[in-house]
């Protein structure tokens, strides 16, 4: 695929079908563990899921970092013509990520159960959350590289291959799920071991692309090591912050729900943040389809063809949110159902939550896409304002005045509130830089 010349018609569903593949095998792995343990533990299976995903989210919002960062400064330095600037950027991006995995990994085996609860654990829940996060902790290389590869490969003009390794992975996730949770009877124990082992097969798939002939990218010496670290730290902070400030807000709310409402809200949050991080994958998804047309284009001076690709990147973002926020607003208790075996407790406090939660879903694919498109174009400054405002500032506030200015069950809405807030921004921040580069253009 020609990125400069082909038709964004042609080439961004290409590469969108790709990238919404992989996005929904990733999701997979927390779905499908979400699912087989609710039906295997119950609500405090869903519970303990809730409190491990700040560590799902943490880690592979640092794989991000250096994958996003050097994979769009490849793709820009390539779009110049500069072959040899885009094999440094790969080189310092492998090395910081290597360098951070090492880092992340002991933090993550050393401090296991304190993070578990800091992260809103206690008594059963965390028992249970301490034997996932045993082989969650084990498979961090996995997680992190396995994030890297997949930004760096796809922009190495082998989406088809990340597709293809999400796509192995998240098949023996859903197997392994089954096998090891109910046929050998390990409970939630099974499903951290069945994640752990199919990110790991993603990354061994991954890591193939590098002895195929479609590899353009190669090892170089790498030059200015600090400035060009920083450089691509700049560019997929962004992307680093969106997950990253997941993880946070997760452990904001835990501890919030707990302290509110109880065990029983939380499985039900529990279910919630599954959503969202189907949402978020799939918005990712969009984003990540559209960024190396954004890029190479950028690299380029093709302001035109970033216009278009805007276009339908924002349409995309939109039919997605539409489509989960109907799924969720007319059918909450098959949702609950669906993710585990509910109680009458579950089942009387579930709707109205998901209800007022949900709507945040409509406004989070373009507000994602919108940040893959900041620091496309490097506008690396603004993707971190609207990460921090949208990720931490806005939500961390509202979730600590809300409650008491308008009951706890305002903390359902906190969400709505806030991507509804970015999303107004972010549309006529996108609109007025796309209409100010295409005008420089035909200038």
């Amino acid at each position: 695929m020609d990125l400069l010349n082909d038709r964004i018609g042609k080439i961004f569903p290409r590469y969108l079908l790709a990238c919404m593949g992989s996005a929904l095998i990733v999701s997979v792995y927390s779905l499908v563990d979400m699912i087989m343990v609710g039906q295997y533990e119950g609500p405090a299976g869903s519970s303990a899921l809730a409190v491990v995903m700040p560590v799902f989210t943490i880690v592979n919002s640092l794989g991000l970092l250096f994958g996003i960062g050097g994979a769009v400064l490849m793709s820009v330095a390539r779009g110049r013509g500069n072959a040899e600037e885009s094999n440094v950027f790969f080189t310092v991006s492998l090395i910081g990520c290597a360098v951070l995995t090492a880092v992340v990994w002991t933090a993550m085996l050393v401090f296991t159960e304190p993070l578990l609860r800091l992260f809103g654990g206690n008594g059963d829940t965390l028992e249970l959350a301490k034997k996932y996060a045993f082989y969650l902790a084990l498979a961090v290389p996995s997680f992190m590289f396995g994030q890297y590869l997949s930004a760096v490969v796809r922009n190495d003009d082998n989406p088809s291959l990340a597709t293809a390794a999400v796509l192995s992975g998240g098949a023996f996730n859903v197997f392994g799920d089954w096998f090891f949770v109910f046929f050998c009877d390990m409970g939630i124990a099974g499903a951290g071991l069945a994640t752990a082992l199919g990110q790991t097969i993603a990354l061994a798939i991954l890591i193939s692309h590098f002895f195929t002939r479609r590899r353009k990218v190669a090892f170089a010496r790498p030059a200015a090591f600090f400035r060009r670290t920083g450089a691509i730290v700049s560019a997929g902070f962004a992307s680093f912050a969106t997950d990253f400030s997941v993880g946070v807000l997760c452990v904001l709310f835990n501890n919030s729900v707990m302290a509110y409402f109880g065990e029983d809200a939380l499985a039900v949050y529990g279910v919630l943040i599954n959503v969202a991080f189907l949402v978020q994958a799939l918005s990712y998804g969009v984003g990540q389809a559209a960024q190396p047309i954004f890029s190479v284009n950028y690299g380029a001076g093709n302001f035109r063809r970033i216009r278009k690709t805007i276009v339908a990147g924002a349409l995309t973002a939109l039919a997605v949110g539409t489509a989960t926020l109907l799924v969720t607003e007319l059918a909450p208790l098959p949702v609950v159902r669906l993710f585990m075996t509910t109680t009458p407790q579950v089942e009387e406090i579930a709707p109205p939550i998901i209800r007022a939660y949900s709507a945040a879903f409509f406004f989070l694919p373009f507000n994602v896409f919108a940040l893959y498109y900041f620091q496309s174009v490097m506008r690396s400054a603004l993707s971190w304002i609207m990460s921090f405002v949208r990720g931490i500032l806005l939500s961390g506030v509202l979730l600590f005045v809300l409650p008491d200015v308008a009951g706890a069950d305002a903390i359902w809405i906190v969400m709505p509130l806030t991507e509804g807030a970015v999303f107004v921004a972010t549309a006529a921040i996108v609109l007025v830089l796309s209409r100010a580069k295409t005008s420089a253009r035909a200038s």
